[in-house]
Order: C-alpha cells, then structure tokens, then sequence
C-alpha cells in the first residue's frame, strides 16, 4: 500500500486541511484539560464524564479529517467545508448572541474559515 498525496494544488490544499483538522481532533483527544483552558473554561473539578465528552469530540474530528485522506473523494472533502463552515458560522453567533468578540475567538474563527475554504474550494472548482 502506497501513501497518497495529492498532485493537483487545489486537492493538496483540501488534504492538508484534512490533515489539520485530523492534527487538531487528535489534540482534543488526547489533552482534554488543556483544550478545555486553551478554549477559555476555567477547568475546576471535572467529572470523567466531562473529559469523555471532550475526548469523544476530539475523536469525531479525527474521523472527519481521516475520511478524505484516507478514501479521497470529493464528497468527503465537501462534508469537512460543511462541517468546519458550520463551526464559523456558530462562532459567529456567538459574536453576536454571546457578545463573544475576543482576539481568541477572531483568531479560532479565522482557523476555522481557512480550513473550511480550502475543501470547499476543490469540491467546487475554484481551485
């Protein structure tokens, strides 16, 4: 079995966004506590419950950023921009709603459109 990468640009951007958000879900999975502070809660006394919750998110975003590199299919790719939009968009919201306008959560948005661009960008041609 070959490693595959991409050779068209617009694909490898998709990939290494894939990759990123594969890096990151890892993160979460296995530094609960940290993420949690990196995020700004305030970790006191967390019930396991709590940390299975966290490690349980990471894991999902682990699996979403495996399956476009591991099956390399566009709708993969499609699915990972929806689901890191959508994430944009909720943080948004809580610009908005939450009064939540704070350079971690510009900076933490930023992350999140430029991963979601770049599959979004391959899946419908724009690169």
């Amino acid at each position: 079995m070959e490693f595959y990468f991409p050779t068209e640009p617009g694909e490898q951007l998709a990939y290494l966004a894939a990759c990123a958000t594969a890096v990151l879900g890892l993160f979460i999975l296995l530094l609960p506590g940290q993420v949690l502070r990196l995020a700004a809660f305030q970790v006191g006394e967390v019930r396991p419950e709590g940390y299975g919750s966290v490690r349980a998110a990471g894991a999902q975003y682990v699996a979403l950023g495996l399956l476009p590199i591991l099956l390399g299919q566009d709708w993969f790719y499609m699915a990972l921009g929806i689901v890191l939009g959508l994430g944009a968009v909720g943080r948004l919201l809580s610009f908005v709603l939450d009064r939540g306008v704070t350079v971690r959560n510009g900076l933490i948005l930023l992350l999140q459109v430029v991963l979601a661009a770049g599959p979004l960008a391959y899946v419908f041609g724009y690169l």
